[in-house]
């Protein structure tokens, strides 16, 4: 009996290095489903052509690229504004009409402290903790131009979309923050600069909701202004 199971065991034992390999060792065996796993390479947004297939195309009059239609918009950002100016003061001048998302949104508590935490890691750094544009960097004297104080009537009254365009696109001396916050993140903001302006002149012009609920507390962000 005991030489049946050596016997045994040397068969299998020899069984299983003839299936892993042809007759010089380089037989990787059959694949299940071969088109699946010799898959083709494809590139991201590029032309990938099959057998002629772009030749094809062509020959029929069919024009392809391989970029997201125009007009496309990323998950996560804003329509584009519709300019007719076509100058930056001019679209500053159209985005006093751009009207913010959260104006019947209620803010909870936690909502407005993340807003406070994105407005002092982004904004406070010039604008100060206060809104009256007296930051480190401004006491610093390091700029010779101030940031705006939010405090003031003259910036009390501009519109959220205003708000929003600055942020978005910056304006003189301040660049733009489009990458540093997003586009949600930047409403929030301005909501918070609101809720220490007591409202302002600006807020009361944009009572329009028009995205009461599709809109949530902001996410929370490890972003830091370089």
């Amino acid at each position: 009996m005991k030489k049946l199971f050596i016997a045994a065991g040397s068969l299998m034992l020899v069984a299983g290095f003839v299936s892993c390999g042809g007759a010089h060792g380089d037989d990787p065996g059959r694949a299940y489903m071969p088109d699946m796993y010799y898959s083709r390479a494809y590139e991201t947004y590029g032309y990938n052509d099959v057998e002629g297939e772009w030749d094809s195309l062509a020959k029929r009059g069919i024009f392809y690229n391989g970029l997201p239609v125009n007009g496309t918009i990323a998950r996560g950002e804003v329509i584009p504004y519709h300019y007719q100016s076509t100058t930056d003061s001019g679209r500053l001048v159209e985005s006093e009409t751009f009207k913010s998302p959260l104006d019947s949104v209620a803010a909870t508590k936690g909502a407005m402290k993340e807003a406070e935490r994105l407005y002092l890691v982004n904004c406070g750094i010039c604008h100060g903790p206060a809104l009256d544009g007296n930051g480190p960097i401004t006491a610093s004297g390091a700029y010779l131009a101030a940031p705006a104080n939010f405090t003031a009537p003259n910036i009390k009254a501009y519109s959220d979309g205003h708000y929003f365009h600055v942020i978005t696109f910056g304006i003189r001396t301040m660049g733009s923050y489009a990458s540093q916050l997003t586009p949600e993140q930047r409403w929030w903001v301005i909501k918070y600069i609101r809720s220490k302006q007591g409202g302002g002149a600006g807020a009361a012009k944009d009572t329009a909701a028009t995205n009461a609920n599709a809109v949530q507390a902001p996410a929370a962000s490890d972003t830091t202004k370089k």
